[in-house]
Formats: structure tokens, C-alpha cells, sequence
């Protein structure tokens, strides 16, 4: 499943009219944050169609559709907002990822539709299994490809420079593992690198073992 273009008024009607959870993305092409805000959505989107929940996502021009954003009180961009049966039900205003991503969680279904089918790992569980992916695991904002902070893409330019092989996890796709792992490894920003399931720490610890030379030695413990 990809985020689908909507690019006119018709096309909008039809995408919005589901009884399943319709995600809109109004966006504009001189903002930066309205792509940030798009990859996101991919990531829902995979997720969707991984779970089976029916949603749908969408970006559609704020200027282009200039009707329908005014209809839906669009003012600035990105704006996200959540439809169900053609009517809206949610909206998130800026770039905030967390919160786009737990207002979807929240609409979709998709919990739900888990629980009835077989009970939900707990936490803990999915945490201990996310921290020993790999033997060097890092949580960051974004991906390895395409971080999301600046102190997210410092710390894979300096685990690149070392040429060893590591793993990342978005914690933008996730509130519920971005908000548990704080409390899990007490340890409460981002990003966070774990080495055999153990926290090693964040960017200045990283720093600080790269500035003296021990970095590769704890990475490869």
C-alpha cells in the first residue's frame, strides 16, 4: 500500500467516503515538513497493510484543492486529518509525528481487530525483542536513509564511519514502543544504541567514546 494522490475535488470525494479510517495529508510543495510528515504516512501505510486494517492514506495540494481546505479549515500546512464516512473525526495540525501516528493507531481498528484475534505481546516483550534485533541496535527519529533530528542523523553518520553493521527502528512509527522504551531503559531521550540488548547510552556518550577511541571496542563487546 503507498500514499495516494488525490488531486481533485471528485477524487477527494471518493477517498473520504469509506467507512474505513481515511488519512488526508494537505500539503504544499515549498514545505519542507509537509514530506517529513509524507514519509510518515508510508510508514502507516505499511503498517496498515501489514495488520489488514483497512485504512487509507492520501496527500493532496492545499493551494491546488484550495476548496476543499478552506471547507476543512485548513490554514497552514502540513494539516492531517482523519475521515470516516466521508466526514472528518480527527486532525493533527504541523509536523507532529508522534501524534499523527497515535491518532491513526487510535481510529483504525487496528488494535482491536488484534485482540480479538489472539492476545497482544506485552510491552516488555516487544521491547526486549526490539533491543536484541541486533547486535548493535539504535532507536532514532526516521531511518538510517533519511533521519529525522539533527542528533539522529549525527549518530548514523558516526556508526557509518565505523563500518560495522547495525540495525534502527523509527520510534516516529510507534508511540507506544517511543514513550515504553523511556521507561524500560530509564533513559529518557532520543536517540538511544543498545549493543547485545544493553544500553550503551545516546549521542554524547557515542561522542564521547568515539573522541576517546573506544567506541569500536564497546560496539564490537
Amino acid at each position: 500500500m503507498s500514499v495516494t494522490n488525490i488531486d481533485s475535488v471528485d477524487n477527494f470525494i471518493n477517498f473520504v467516503k469509506s467507512p474505513a479510517l481515511s488519512v488526508v495529508h494537505f500539503s504544499a510543495e515549498w514545505a519542507e515538513q509537509c514530506s517529513q510528515v509524507t514519509e510518515v504516512l508510508k510508514e502507516l501505510a505499511k503498517l496498515s497493510e501489514a495488520q489488514s486494517s483497512g485504512s487509507k492514506f492520501g496527500v493532496c495540494d492545499a493551494e491546488n484543492l484550495s476548496e476543499i481546505s478552506l471547507k476543512y479549515k485548513v490554514d497552514s500546512v502540513p494539516t492531517v486529518i482523519l475521515f470516516k464516512n466521508g466526514a472528518p473525526i480527527d486532525r493533527v495540525d504541523g509536523a507532529d509525528a508522534a501524534q499523527i501516528t497515535s491518532k491513526v493507531k487510535a481510529h483504525s481498528g487496528v488494535r482491536a481487530d488484534l485482540n480479538n484475534a489472539a492476545p497482544q505481546q506485552p510491552l516488555e516483550e516487544r521491547l526486549k525483542a526490539l533491543i536484541n534485533k541486533h547486535n548493535i541496535m539504535v532507536f532514532i527519529k526516521g531511518t538510517r536513509d533519511a533521519p529525522r533530528c539533527g542528533f539522529s542523523k549525527t549518530l548514523v553518520q558516526i556508526l557509518n564511519g565505523t563500518g560495522l553493521q547495525y540495525d534502527t527502528f523509527d520510534i516516529l512509527t510507534d508511540e507506544e514502543v517511543r514513550q515504553g522504551l523511556k521507561t524500560y531503559s530509564d533513559w529518557p531521550t532520543y536517540p538511544q544504541l543498545y549493543v547485545k540488548g544493553e544500553l550503551i547510552g545516546g549521542l554524547d556518550i557515542i561522542k564521547e567514546l568515539l573522541a576517546n577511541g573506544e567506541l569500536e571496542s564497546t560496539l564490537n563487546a
